[in-house]
């Protein structure tokens, strides 16, 4: 008995056109359907339904973007910092008298002429970046990530059922290369294909240069990601929510291409025109929530016996630790390790249960920013997120610490503080001298101090 006709991480759009003629043969109209799943969801969720399927699939990350291939199955874990509305797209279309699906990929096929038998659907854009303050210990190395990956496709590539080729290869057999800051993205059909609405050639405005301010410093490894939802509800994936998204990697060779005057109707806002060169885009087939815990290292202890003779052990090696950071205040580093543990359980009103501002003072002033910087790595030694910010007159005087929405072009201004559930945050005051606040500083005070006391940031929509 043979094998299943896809491969579900090295050929993923074949396993979904594979399931999409599937449907067809058991009833599935498209007509009607309005893009509701017919099956996909339930096929990645079965394949990759434990902790060992979906560790196979590579990160998609600044490191990684260099050698994982277009149309391939990625992970992107990242916090929703923008939601950015709905698109449409060529969903499905008859090719003679067979239905085909452009469901999951950017670029959409159908010959001229068939606008009678095509299905408009729609899809949600979420702009996703890597969680803000994340460590690097929580993080995979790059080059275990490349070796899994490159020895899967070497098994994989000879094994791949021909079925599987033609259904990917389908669409048209007209090349175009393209690259992507050195990536091997490889011979991306162009054919009679036409864009989403994502992905139009629309001649650039003030409003979609304006957006280069959201792409991240090309000195820095930060790689954000256009992450495209379909078949979940909207009040599932809320924003500053954390996920790990499972789907399709694609490229839009209309990116490496001169703009052309005449694009077509599905034309995206201009406050979704991001180069995908920098923004790469991922078409999420399932998806889960994370929390903290999802990103610690694997450990001895979830296999071993949990005898509490281990976390006495533990938490004495941890008081011993803290207490050193804190010159040697056994007190200090009680209530350190109470405040690392504290989390807020409920709300009443205003107050916030189970919350625990920590307040560090009377320290040494010859050593007070030795002190801050020796406390800001151990706890980022400790804990998976963490977001310090300098409270000096200049900072307060000058930083964005709420985001903003700028109507203008339709997207929301991050601003320092928009971070992730369970990020620990430090604000250092080692540095403050006296001066005077001017309007910008008196508004960030007063949003640090509604953030201590009631552990809420106020957005300004």
């Amino acid at each position: 008995m043979g094998g299943p006709a896809y491969d579900c991480l090295t050929n993923p759009l074949g396993a979904v056109r594979f399931s999409f003629g599937n449907a067809l043969s058991s009833g599935y109209d498209p007509a009607s359907s309005v893009g509701k799943d017919w099956g996909v969801v339930d096929l990645f969720r079965h394949y990759f339904s434990d902790e060992s399927a979906i560790s196979q699939v590579p990160i998609l990350d600044s490191s990684t973007i260099k050698w994982v291939q277009p149309k391939t199955l990625v992970r992107f874990r990242g916090m929703i910092q923008d939601m950015l509305g709905n698109e449409f797209y060529a969903g499905a279309y008859k090719d003679d008298s067979t239905w085909r699906t452009n469901k999951y990929s950017d670029i959409s096929h159908f010959p001229e002429g068939s606008s009678s038998e095509m299905q408009v659907w729609e899809r949600r854009l979420l702009y996703c970046v890597p969680v803000p303050g994340q460590n690097q210990w929580t993080e995979c190395s790059s080059n275990e990530l490349k070796n899994r990956f490159l020895d899967l496709t070497g098994q994989n590539r000879e094994k791949r059922p021909r079925v599987d080729e033609e259904m990917t290869d389908s669409m048209g057999s007209n090349t175009l290369e393209a690259g992507i800051d050195g990536s091997p993205f490889k011979k991306m059909k162009a054919g009679e294909a036409t864009s989403s609405a994502s992905e139009s050639q629309v001649p650039r405005t003030d409003g979609a240069s304006q957006c280069s301010a959201f792409l991240p410093a090309p000195s820095t490894d930060s790689l954000p990601c256009l992450v495209k939802i379909y078949d979940s509800p909207e009040s599932e994936l809320k924003l500053n929510d954390v996920v790990e998204f499972l789907g399709v990697l694609t490229f839009d060779q209309n990116a490496m291409m001169d703009v052309d005057e005449n694009s077509d109707e599905f034309s995206e806002a201009d406050s979704v025109q991001m180069p995908s060169g920098k923004v790469p885009r991922l078409h999420c087939l399932i998806h889960r929530k994370l929390e903290t815990q999802h990103f610690l290292n694997s450990s001895s202890l979830l296999t071993e016996s949990k005898s509490p003779q281990i976390f006495k052990e533990i938490r004495e090696s941890l008081m011993k630790y803290l207490t050193g950071i804190l010159g040697n205040d056994h007190i200090a580093a009680q209530f350190l390790l109470l405040h690392l543990l504290s989390k807020v359980h409920g709300r009443v009103d205003n107050v916030a249960v189970g919350k625990l501002s920590l307040n560090l003072t009377h320290l040494n002033r010859e050593s007070m920013s030795i002190f801050g910087t020796q406390l800001r790595d151990a706890l980022k030694s400790l804990l998976p997120f963490t977001q310090s910010i300098p409270l000096t007159i200049e900072y307060l005087n000058t930083a964005s610490l709420g985001p903003k929405k700028d109507y203008k072009i339709n997207r929301l201004v991050p601003g320092a503080l928009q971070i992730a559930d369970g990020t620990h945050l430090i604000l250092d005051e080692t540095e403050l001298q006296p001066g005077t606040l001017n309007s910008v500083g008196v508004e960030n005070a007063k949003l640090l101090k509604n953030l201590v006391e009631c552990q809420k940031v106020e957005y300004d929509f």
